[in-house]
């Protein structure tokens, strides 16, 4: 009986139901993991509409005020796929720092021509950007990152941004996002210092053994001796990144939160969309 009258009043509300999957699918498509070609398109506007109609009982959500379908309405629709793709980029630049640091030192170590395709980016990532990658998406659902996703992330929006406070505080969006590029390379070169710092000493070590001794064929010598210092310092140090990489996505999430903070500052009080 609940479940038919629940039924019943999102029906009655059907323009904000739309409006609140539509968000959920625009994050869905651009957030890392999900928006992989191997997850069903079926399965992606199934999990938005579960996820809108788990956050549909928020009696913010209801109290919106929707204008008639018109020209208004597909701006509205507009205005919540943008919202959605923001929060999906966002999570999606804090992933690219991984990769990132995997292909600062793979030229260095020898491995900068093995790329392999990436089947969940559905691009071509070298080979140690690959796999710090997994271990990245790993660490992810470890720490819970899709209830942080879906709750920190998609339904806190749903309290604080509407497409109106969206106008209003763009220039909060913009800071964020240029903000999460430069840390992107930030959190790369941190991550990636200390192999691509020891390949640099073991590069210049052979360096001078071969002005030493230029009858000892360095570049025979040198790959594998890169490679194996390289594998064994991230052998060495994977517990080690495994905690950046939970500390680099959970600062990402605290962002996400800082910024409904600032951008729900400038909602008025009884304001709706």
């Amino acid at each position: 009986m609940l479940d038919n009258q629940f039924l019943n009043e999102i029906l009655a509300a059907a323009p904000a139901f739309l409006l609140i999957t539509v968000r959920a699918l625009a994050m869905i498509e651009t957030a890392p993991l999900l928006n992989s070609e191997s997850v069903p398109q079926i399965a992606k506007i199934a999990l938005a509409g579960f996820a809108a109609y788990s956050s549909f009982s928020s009696a913010l959500v209801r109290n919106w005020v929707i204008p008639p379908f018109g020209l208004s309405f597909v701006f509205l629709i507009i205005g919540e796929a943008i919202i959605g793709i923001i929060i999906g980029f966002y999570i999606a630049l804090i992933f690219s720092a991984f990769s990132t640091a995997g292909q600062f030192f793979s030229l260095q170590m020898g491995f900068g021509a093995s790329e392999t395709f990436d089947p969940l980016s559905q691009i071509e990532n070298p080979l140690l950007g690959q796999y710090l990658n997994l271990v990245a998406m790993l660490v992810f659902v470890t720490i819970d990152g899709f209830r942080e996703l879906f709750l920190g992330g998609f339904w806190r929006s749903l309290q604080s941004i509407n497409v109106m406070s969206l106008v209003a505080g763009r220039e909060n969006i913009v800071s964020m996002v240029l903000a999460g590029l430069s840390k992107l390379f930030l959190d790369a070169i941190i991550i990636s210092m200390p192999i691509l710092g020891t390949l640099f000493l073991v590069s210049l070590s052979t360096g001078l053994i071969s002005k030493a001794a230029p009858q000892i064929n360095i570049l025979s010598e040198g790959f594998p001796i890169s490679i194996t210092i390289a594998f064994l310092l991230i052998f060495t140090a994977l517990p080690f990144m495994t905690e950046a990489f939970s500390r680099v996505i959970g600062s990402g999430f605290d962002n996400l939160r800082t910024l409904y903070i600032q951008i729900g500052q400038r909602i008025t009080e009884g304001g709706g969309l």
